[in-house]
């Protein structure tokens, strides 16, 4: 009897799954909701990681385009104090241990990868209902239903799959990220373009931070980085953008003109990202016939770590179906035994280099992580 395999959500993490699947002759659908592959924009770049994004594209049999998108150069860092003081300045060394990507490049190079009738787009869940015998029927907006042997979610933070497993949902950290754009800013800002160099920029006070990174064509991407309620997020106006813009910049006065240009020139409007998180080590119990991955399964503050666990996740998931053929409970109980450990201790990775950049020691701390510098253990309250 052929195992159904469900997946959804055609985020990285999905697609490695179904790819790495592929490789070894297993069958998988993907359900995402979003139109198609071109219904947005997919963020901005992405450090893949050796032992876990990198991995799970040797998994995928991805390596060789992979290596095609890398932005050279972009490994190169620096860190700057409110005043514009350079406190760090780190070049690419050219050794591509953690190269950097645009998130939409390597998603394409997944979906590429699959056969054409691998994805059901335009299929958003609505419901979902256990059947028994690990058997689940999902039913979608348009009316229509599928039933599924395996059921995994891979439709990150606000997951539909994850209350079969746990009632955890995300919650507010209390640190909101503003996103905007510079184009072209070698020739449209160049005094800019030279503060943020080749790769990553940040600069920081405790609280509040402005971290910029250059991708492919000259674009600047820049994060504005604060630590406010979700009430004093939600009483900026984000459908102004010339408002909206002015009173983010306000958080921003006495920095250098060069640092907060990122703000007062950005180009495109200013986009809030609230980062929110699942509870610390966030597990459940074996629950026959389904698991999750990536957001889903462990959603935690940005630290780097995000795409490359998703992607990590999908390829041992698959990997471990194809090494019990025939037992998925087998395969979901050895999946899950390397997944929960691996997350928690992530989780605590996530909270401190959030405090790194943000916290008391800002931006110091940040300037001591990227010299090697070992950091203090954080007192558990902080990763609360």
């Amino acid at each position: 009897m052929t195992t159904s395999i469900t997946i959804i959500g055609a985020g990285l993490g999905g697609l490695t799954l179904a790819r790495v699947l592929h490789v070894h002759g297993i069958t998988a659908t993907i359900y995402e909701a979003e139109a198609s592959a071109a219904a947005r924009t997919q963020g901005g770049q992405l450090d893949i990681h050796q032992d876990d994004g990198q991995f799970a594209l040797e998994a995928a049999g991805l390596t060789d385009e992979f290596r095609a998108i890398i932005h050279a150069g972009a490994e190169a860092q620096r860190v700057f104090d409110r005043d514009g003081r350079l406190l760090l300045d780190v070049a690419d060394d050219g050794l591509a241990t953690r190269p950097e990507v645009l998130r939409g490049e390597l998603r394409q190079i997944l979906l590429d990868s699959l056969p054409a009738d691998t994805i059901r787009w335009g299929h958003k869940v609505t419901g979902v209902r256990p059947l028994g015998d690990g058997r689940h029927e999902l039913t979608f907006a348009d009316g229509s239903t599928v039933i599924s042997d395996l059921l995994v979610g891979a439709d990150g933070a606000w997951s539909r799959i994850r209350p079969l497993l746990s009632d955890a949902t995300p919650e507010y950290i209390g640190t909101t990220f503003i996103e905007t754009y510079l184009y072209d800013a070698d020739q449209r800002h160049p005094a800019i373009a030279a503060m943020v160099g080749d790769g990553a920029m940040y600069a920081a006070t405790p609280g509040k931070g402005i971290t910029a990174h250059r991708e492919s064509g000259g674009t600047l991407h820049t994060y504005v980085q604060l630590n406010r309620s979700a009430a004093w997020i939600a009483d900026i106006d984000f459908t102004d953008a010339a408002a909206a813009t002015a009173r983010i910049a306000a958080e921003f006065d006495g920095w250098a003109p060069e640092l907060t240009a990122l703000i007062t020139e950005g180009e495109s409007a200013p986009v809030p990202r609230m980062i929110r998180t699942l509870p610390d080590g966030h597990h459940w119990d074996r629950t026959r016939g389904v698991t999750l991955i990536g957001d889903a399964a462990h959603l935690m503050p940005p630290s780097g770590d995000g795409a490359n666990l998703a992607m990590l996740d999908g390829a041992e998931l698959a990997l471990a179906i194809a090494a019990h053929p025939g037992d998925i409970e087998a395969a979901l109980t050895a999946y899950e035994a390397s997944l929960f450990p691996r997350s928690a201790a992530f989780y605590a990775d996530a909270h401190e280099i959030l405090d790194l950049c943000l916290g008391d020691r800002a931006p110091y701390g940040l300037v001591d992580l990227f010299n090697g510098v070992p950091q203090p253990e954080l007192e558990p309250s902080a990763r609360s």
